[in-house]
């Protein structure tokens, strides 16, 4: 299936060159698929979807998450005994480990302003008063304990990304929940890292099964407006 990358760093990764999927299409027809045949992913395609999860935004523009690519045997056999025994990381090609990165507010973020600055999206003043601003608020989070939880937003954003640009690929994929965190770390490497913390596994290849949709609730049962909930009787 066509590639489509929005303008910007992953722009012209893959050119486009026919119809693609629109979002809204993508949305509805994307699947959690459990079994995988062993095709392996071309290494054009993986790279535009790892370029388009990339795309994601972050609070404060942080950057805040990584994503650590599982294909070869080892780890993935090594995922599936993290995982409790499901398949997807047995037979899917890759799994994709989304790490958040709670301390990265700390780190030198002189590489994001500069390109900020080059792409014309914020001038010097702003780059200053967002720069204060950014670490006023990130040492309100750690004061009230919530730097974790942010940073595991911005990874689940990223993977949201990954669900929706996989299909608009042709590939299938897989959210994964149920997992041993210190056994994923030391699937990837990181086990001694406190710092870090995993926000979910993502499975990506091409389905051996078809997923049809479960359907959903009608949506004013989950939407409300001003409010949350419903008026009984």
């Amino acid at each position: 299936m066509t590639q489509l990358l929005p303008p910007g760093p992953a722009a012209g990764l893959v050119p486009p060159t026919g119809p693609t999927l629109s979002v809204a299409d993508a949305i509805r027809t994307r699947r959690t698929v459990r079994h995988y045949r062993p095709d392996p992913i071309p290494a054009a395609t993986l790279d535009a979807l790892l370029a388009l999860a990339m795309e994601a935004p972050t609070s404060w523009n942080l950057q805040d998450r990584s994503i650590v690519v599982v294909s070869d045997e080892a780890g993935r056999e090594s995922l599936v005994r993290a995982t409790g025994g499901q398949p997807q990381p047995a037979e899917a090609p890759i799994i994709l480990v989304f790490v958040a990165e709670p301390q990265a507010w700390r780190a030198d973020r002189a590489d994001i302003y500069d390109q900020a600055r080059r792409a014309g999206a914020w001038s010097d003043d702003f780059i200053a008063m967002f720069a204060a601003a950014s670490d006023a608020f990130q040492h309100d989070l750690e004061r009230r304990g919530l730097l974790r939880e942010y940073a595991i937003k911005d990874a689940m954003i990223a993977a949201t990304y990954v669900l929706l640009a996989a299909t608009e690929l042709g590939l299938a994929s897989s959210p994964m929940n149920g997992w041993d965190e210190a056994a994923v770390k030391e699937t990837i490497g990181i086990a001694d890292r406190d710092d870090l913390a995993i926000a979910l596994l993502v499975a990506v290849g091409y389905p051996a099964e078809e997923r049809r949709h479960p359907g959903r609730r009608p949506v004013d049962h989950n939407v409300f407006h001003q409010r949350y909930g419903r008026a009984d009787g």
